[in-house]
């Protein structure tokens, strides 16, 4: 790199402080300035684990009013109300297992969806087509036809959808994709994303009573009916392909969504992975290991690297985002970034604010905030939000592909306008969209 090079580079890091902020909004408190006629009425999802994290965090907001707390299992309503009450709302919402009910309320002007995956788009289409906006937890979908359809419905219905990628909204990462965008490492061609955490067995699961706290026909909703069984709720339904998408839906979601963003690419050209379920043996579907490959018409490549039972960090870090350029590289942790040159040297670092990689809530209030913000005041002033749904499903979308290839052993090939696969075949037909229980096929 030419001395000229690096002068300009450093007056141009020394310059970005500030960035995100300019974009986002300050992480010092929540957004004070809007003027308000009422608060917004929020009904919440789905609380037993992030949605209990979203219902504090929505509490806290001085312009909304947490309504309902919805939730097939008794248990997590408490949970919920609970939350509410930790965030600072005096109001006590009312408790429901039937999130329609809140639908049905005119009252209620959004719906936050934290529900396992295979509600996901579908109680948002519904929610969209009773005229309530929605904030959606990642993924937004089960499958990529979901995906489609979500889209189609916020299209028709004219309603704020923002996807719960709360990155999107984090200042000094907001501040990194700007540099990025401004070639600070010059034409950036390559990303890689990983994950490395320790996940225990789930073991071998048998059939059980339904515990009496658990509405399981409501739970399982959509989906086809299977029998109960002990080691799948509430939370391991993420390792069956019947129920969820695995790890690289329910964390790659948003580092792969981080490595489009940088790289400024929506739909690959080719699509590879390997691995499988190497540590445990027991009733886990989805890998444990996992590497995806994709090819972008840009020539840019992202690389998907997530070892769920293996905890040795990259970068000194368990999660993260490396960006490559022809004069440098970016790794983006957390809320933070560090800059190197071509010489490996240091040109900037940034706070890295993080949680642990199995802390299910998510990554804590002073993370979310700015993201929560910004669904309210898009609502209130009739914008768009950072993550809105037309965006994020192509990240979503992209996850799933990458299940595709590794569920049919193929190599994808995209077409890169929208995403669909060319090489079709009755297997692949079946991922992309799913047969529903009678009576609960989405429809826009």
């Amino acid at each position: 790199m030419s001395e000229s090079i690096k002068r300009r580079k450093f007056i141009k890091i020394a310059g970005a402080t500030g960035v995100g902020l300019g974009v986002m909004g300050s992480n010092a408190g929540f957004i004070k300035s809007l003027s308000l006629e009422k608060s917004v009425s929020v009904a919440i999802m789905g609380t037993n684990s992030r949605g209990n994290r979203l219902a504090s965090g929505f509490a806290r907001h001085p312009n909304v009013t947490v309504s309902y707390i919805c939730d097939v299992d008794e248990l997590a309503v408490k949970k919920g109300i609970e939350a509410v009450k930790e965030g600072g709302q005096t109001k006590v919402p009312k408790g429901v297992s039937d999130f329609r009910h809140a639908l049905d309320d005119p009252s209620v002007d959004a719906i936050v969806i934290a529900a396992p995956v295979h509600w996901h788009a579908p109680a948002a289409i519904l929610a969209l087509k009773a005229g309530k906006h929605v904030y959606l937890e990642k993924p937004c979908s089960y499958n990529p036809h979901e995906g489609e359809l979500l889209v189609e419905a916020a299209d028709r219905y004219n309603r704020v959808v923002q996807m719960g990628n709360q990155r999107r909204s984090w200042n000094n990462v907001v501040e990194g994709m700007q540099l990025l965008k401004e070639d600070i490492i010059g034409d950036t061609y390559y990303a890689r994303c990983w994950y490395a955490s320790r996940r225990g067995s789930i073991g071998v699961g048998k059939s059980a009573a339904v515990p009496s706290n658990l509405d399981y026909d409501l739970w399982q909703g959509p989906a086809p009916r299977k029998p109960y069984r002990d080691n799948v709720i509430h939370y391991n339904w993420h390792w069956f392909w019947h129920w969820g998408a695995g790890e690289l839906l329910n964390n790659g979601t948003h580092f792969i969504d981080l490595a489009r963003w940088g790289l400024g690419v929506n739909y690959p050209t080719r699509v590879t992975s390997s691995g499988g379920r190497y540590h445990w043996k027991d009733d886990q579907q989805t890998p444990d290991t996992q590497v995806v490959t994709y090819d972008f018409p840009e020539q840019k490549t992202v690389v998907w690297d997530a070892r769920s039972c293996n905890p040795k960090r990259s970068e000194g870090s368990a999660t993260g985002v490396s960006f490559h350029g022809k004069e440098g590289s970016m790794i983006v942790d957390g809320n933070g970034y560090t800059l190197y040159d071509n010489d490996n040297r240091e040109l900037k670092v940034t706070k890295r604010e993080s949680a642990e990689p199995l802390d299910t809530t998510g990554p804590g209030s002073d993370l979310d905030r700015d993201h929560l913000n910004n669904f309210i005041e898009c609502i209130h002033e009739g914008k768009k939000p950072v993550s809105d749904i037309r965006d994020a499903n192509i990240s979503v979308h992209i996850c799933h592909l990458g299940n595709i290839a590794h569920r049919t052993g193929q190599v994808i090939n995209c077409n890169t306008i929208n995403g669909h696969i060319l090489n079709e075949s009755e297997e692949i037909n079946r991922l992309w969209r799913r047969e529903y229980e009678p009576g609960w096929e989405p429809v826009v």
